[in-house]
C-alpha cells in the first residue's frame, strides 16, 4: 500500500492558483508596522508630520491608490473552498498583527513618557496608534468568528488596546442576528449622520452585549462574575495591559491611551456607519427577518483597502456566510456597491451633506425608491420623499 507523500512546507502554507492575491495579503500587517515607524522616520528626516502616519495613510494614502488600482474582481472557485481554508498561511497574516500591534502600543507609551516630543507630536502618535487599535478591530472581528478557541481568545487580546472586549459578544451574537433591521444599533438607518449614529450605536451595542452575556450565563446557570463571562475576560484584558503600561512608564500616559482608545472605537463604528447604511431585510410571510443575503450589507471591492482590511469590504458576503474565513470571501452583483473603498467613505461619511448626496440616491435605486423597503430614520420619511422627488 502506497503512504501519500507529506505535503513540502510550502505547499502547506501557499496555495499556488487558487488565489492569486495570496502573497499580499501580507500587507494586511502595514497598518502595525507603520505604527513602529514614526520616530525613525521623524529622526531621520526631521519632518514630525510622520507621527501622524497612519491617519495620513489611511485617510489619505489608500485612497488614492484605491482609484488608481481600481477594483478586485477575483472570486475563488468552489473546489478551492476547502484547501484555502485550512492553509495555515492565512492565520498567520492575521496572527502576526497582534504581536506588532502591542510592540507599537509600548514604543509609543515610552514615546509618551518621555519629555522629549512636544504636545501636538504626541498627540499625533496617539492618533497614529488610534487608527492601529481601530484596524486591530478588525483583526478580531476577523479572528472572532472563528471556533477555534485560540483565535477567539486572540480577538479578545486584539481588542483589549480599545477596551471595546463587549464588542465580542455584541458583533457575534447581537450584530449578525439583527443586521439590517431597526433593531440593531449597529446597522445606520436612512437620513441618519453619522454623528447621530455613534452615540446610539455605541450605547446602543452596549446594552446589548450586556443583555446577551447575561442571558447565556443564565441558561449556563451561572453568575454574571463567573471566569466563562467573556465580557469580563475582555475587560480585564484591557486592565492588566494598561495597569501594566501604566506601571511601568508612569501615569502621564493614560490621557493617550485614552485618546487612542477613542479614535479606535471611532474608526469602527464609522466603519459600522458605512457598511449598512440604510439597507432593510426583507419580511417572511410569518412577519419575520428573513435570512441576510447579500443585498443587506454595502459592499466595495477595491484591491487595496481589501487588502489593507482583509476582505472586509467583501461584507455582504461575509453576513450571508459568516463563517468563511477571509481569503475566501466573494463579490457578488446581488450586493449593493458602494462608489468607493472604505478609506473614502470613511472620510465622505464625517460630511453629512456630502454623505447624502453619494449615498441617499444609491439607497433608494436599491430599493427601486420604495420607501418602505428602507432602514428609516423615525421622523424623516417626509425629508427623504422630498429629495426624491427633487
Amino acid at each position: 500500500m502506497r503512504v501519500p507523500r507529506p505535503r513540502h512546507l510550502l505547499e502547506r502554507y501557499f496555495v499556488p492558483a487558487a488565489d492569486p492575491k495570496r502573497l499580499l495579503w501580507v500587507f494586511g500587517l502595514l497598518a502595525p508596522v507603520c505604527a513602529l515607524l514614526p520616530s525613525q522616520l521623524v529622526m531621520r528626516t526631521g519632518l514630525t508630520v510622520f507621527w501622524w502616519i497612519e491617519p495620513i495613510i489611511v485617510l489619505f494614502v489608500i485612497p488614492v491608490l484605491d482609484r488608481l488600482v481600481g477594483e478586485d474582481g477575483h472570486n475563488s472557485s468552489d473546489a478551492d473552498y476547502e484547501e484555502l481554508s485550512a492553509n495555515r498561511f492565512y492565520r498567520w497574516c492575521t496572527y502576526l498583527f497582534l504581536p506588532v500591534q502591542v510592540a507599537a502600543l509600548v514604543i509609543a507609551c515610552h514615546l509618551w513618557a518621555g519629555s522629549q516630543l512636544r504636545f501636538v507630536d504626541k498627540l499625533g502618535l496617539a492618533v497614529t496608534v488610534g487608527f492601529l487599535a481601530g484596524i486591530g478591530i478588525n483583526a478580531a472581528h476577523e479572528l472572532g468568528h472563528r471556533v477555534e478557541r485560540l483565535e477567539r481568545w486572540l480577538a479578545k487580546v486584539a481588542l483589549a488596546q480599545s477596551g471595546y472586549g463587549h464588542f465580542y459578544v455584541e458583533h457575534n451574537r447581537g450584530h449578525h442576528a439583527r443586521v439590517a433591521t431597526p433593531q440593531d444599533p449597529a446597522s445606520a438607518r436612512f437620513g441618519e449622520s453619522l454623528w447621530e449614529f455613534l452615540p446610539r450605536s455605541v450605547i446602543g451595542g452596549f446594552r446589548s452585549a450586556l443583555k446577551l452575556e447575561r442571558e447565556r450565563l443564565l441558561r449556563q446557570q451561572r453568575s454574571w462574575w463567573s471566569p466563562c463571562n467573556n465580557i469580563l475576560q475582555s475587560w480585564a484584558m484591557t486592565v492588566v495591559l494598561f495597569g501594566g503600561l501604566v506601571a511601568i512608564f508612569g501615569p502621564e500616559i493614560l490621557p493617550y491611551l485614552a485618546v487612542q482608545a477613542v479614535i479606535g472605537v471611532w474608526l469602527l463604528e464609522t466603519v459600522n456607519y458605512v457598511e449598512h447604511y440604510g439597507l432593510l431585510r426583507s419580511r417572511l410571510p410569518n412577519g419575520r427577518w428573513a435570512r441576510c443575503s447579500p443585498a443587506d450589507s454595502w459592499n466595495s471591492d477595491r484591491l487595496v483597502t481589501n487588502i489593507f482590511l482583509f476582505h472586509l469590504q467583501r461584507h455582504s458576503d461575509h453576513h450571508a456566510n459568516p463563517g468563511r474565513r477571509y481569503q475566501t470571501l466573494r463579490t457578488t452583483s446581488e450586493a449593493p456597491q458602494l462608489p468607493a473603498g472604505y478609506a473614502t467613505m470613511i472620510v465622505v461619511a464625517a460630511v453629512p451633506v456630502l454623505w447624502r448626496r453619494t449615498m441617499d440616491p444609491r439607497v433608494l435605486a436599491h430599493y427601486d425608491g420604495d420607501l418602505t423597503r428602507v432602514n428609516m430614520m423615525p421622523g424623516r420619511v417626509r425629508r427623504a420623499d422630498q429629495n426624491d422627488r427633487e
